[in-house]
């Protein structure tokens, strides 16, 4: 049997797995179905560290500006001193709770570092209790009260100007079919803090996928993995449409592990009950890009208020594109992308064809050309959630492969059986967006994967 390793998918997770496993020795075939985008996330200093990475990291300031509706933005700083003086300009009691909550959400974050940083702990081991305990009486309050709540709950607890609340609260909801006043969302607003500074709540983006790509030591394959090939219980290798077959003893897997489990295995190797669990894995996706050639260097949030978001994701609950969104604005230096949630990838009121990518360009101009200077004349490309399924590997238009919710976090995600990285069939693993911790910690769930797999050799 070949000792090679093939690893699928053009993603972060993916590259960095198939580099670690190279670094160590291994063979390596990277299947790089897609080029990877480079997308928002914290990047763990220990894979930088043991790659000997130089990355640029792209963290703007004002982390967030929000119009205001009577005019003027709230505009928040990586400086705490000059985010509590634009909090003041609007509520002097925000500004006087700001400092207190980012310092009460990064304590809580700094754990989330250090399990973000391993394969998912087992919630009854001793030394997961010994790090909750180490909190302190306040921390372990604050986390038994916040992974249960609602993101609006939570911010109504601490302030009351909807501008600041709304640009929070996004962070909450963000890929995700759920409102603000949804069960669990604070634990989203806490998960897209890890890694980022006390009092910044975006996180930075950096050029990991494409340092990664240029580098040397992977022998890469474009393609399409059709199937991954299976004798007595084990893995054999890869074969790619078109026809070409890839022996290995090894294949790990950065697609989604719905598609990997039960498209790319041949029915039969997998436990029904297994294979009906991933079935009922959710992954809906509700975002669409849309692109100007306009130049912006500011991260812009139209998220007015608490209230406006769970409108905009009432219409979505019944397959409708919200007719005022949530859109977040990408900041880029010869063009600018659109953040733009709610649009559903099952629509019930039109189709993601030219007419529907359109109509979506056109709103998404609307309501961006009062605060973004040449975006009333520039052209707009849209990617629909099907775009993003067919361009960028999103299953569903899901980013994370699978929702980040409580459900389908650490050790529950994607599936408990399934939260080690190892399948039940040897030598298969899965590295994706939909293993632990998810999307938005980039590289994360790859360097997690290749380190068990390195510590099974």
């Amino acid at each position: 049997m070949s000792d090679r390793a093939i690893v699928i998918g053009g993603g972060v997770d993916a590259l960095v797995a198939a580099h670690l496993l190279a670094r160590a020795g291994r063979e390596v075939v990277l299947v790089e179905e897609r080029s990877a985008r480079d997308e928002d996330g914290w990047v763990p200093p220990q894979i930088a560290q043991e790659l000997s990475l130089e990355l640029e990291v792209q963290r703007p300031d004002p982390w967030a500006a929000v119009p205001l509706p009577q005019g003027g933005r709230l505009e928040l700083w990586r400086d705490m001193a000059r985010t509590v003086e634009a909090i003041r300009r609007v509520s002097a009691r925000d500004a006087a709770s700001w400092p207190q909550f980012c310092a009460r959400i990064a304590a809580l974050a700094r754990l989330f570092e250090q399990l973000y940083g391993a394969a998912p702990v087992n919630p009854l081991s001793f030394r997961f209790a010994l790090r909750v305990r180490r909190l302190g009486r306040q921390a372990m309050e604050d986390l038994m009260r916040l992974l249960p709540m609602s993101v609006a709950e939570l911010l109504d607890d601490w302030f009351e100007c909807d501008a600041l609340k709304g640009a929070l609260a996004a962070m909450g909801i963000v890929h995700l079919q759920q409102g603000p006043r949804s069960a669990g969302t604070a634990f989203r607003l806490l998960h897209h803090h890890v890694g980022s500074p006390q009092g910044v709540f975006r996180p930075a983006r950096s050029n990991l996928a494409a340092v990664l790509r240029a580098r040397p030591g992977l022998e890469v394959r474009s393609g399409v993995a059709a199937l991954i090939t299976v004798r007595g219980g084990s893995v054999t290798g890869v074969a790619l449409k078109g026809g070409e077959e890839l022996a290995a003893s090894l294949v790990v897997s950065g697609a989604d592990p719905r598609r990997t489990l039960l498209e790319l295995i041949e029915p039969g190797w997998l436990d029904p009950d297994l294979a009906r669990a991933l079935c009922h894995v959710r992954r809906r996706g509700v975002v669409a890009r849309v692109a100007f050639r306009v130049p912006s260097a500011t991260r812009l949030v139209l998220a007015p208020s608490l209230d406006y978001l769970e409108r905009a994701y009432d219409e979505v609950k019944y397959g409708r594109v919200s007719r005022e969104p949530y859109i977040e604005v990408l900041p880029g230096e010869q063009a600018m992308e659109a953040h733009l949630q709610y649009a559903p990838y099952a629509r019930t009121d039109g189709a993601w064809d030219d007419a529907g990518r359109r109509e979506l360009g056109e709103l998404a101009r609307r309501m961006l050309a009062a605060h973004v200077p040449g975006v009333a004349d520039a052209q707009a490309q849209v990617l629909a959630p099907t775009d993003l399924e067919a361009d960028a590997g999103w299953p569903e238009g899901q980013a994370y492969h699978a929702e980040l919710a409580l459900d389908q976090a650490l050790w529950m995600r994607p599936l408990a059986e399934l939260a080690q990285y190892r399948t039940p069939i040897s030598g298969l693993w899965l590295c994706g967006p939909g293993t632990h911790p998810g999307g938005g910690v980039a590289g994360a769930a790859g360097y997690n994967c290749a380190k068990a797999i390195l510590r099974r050799a």
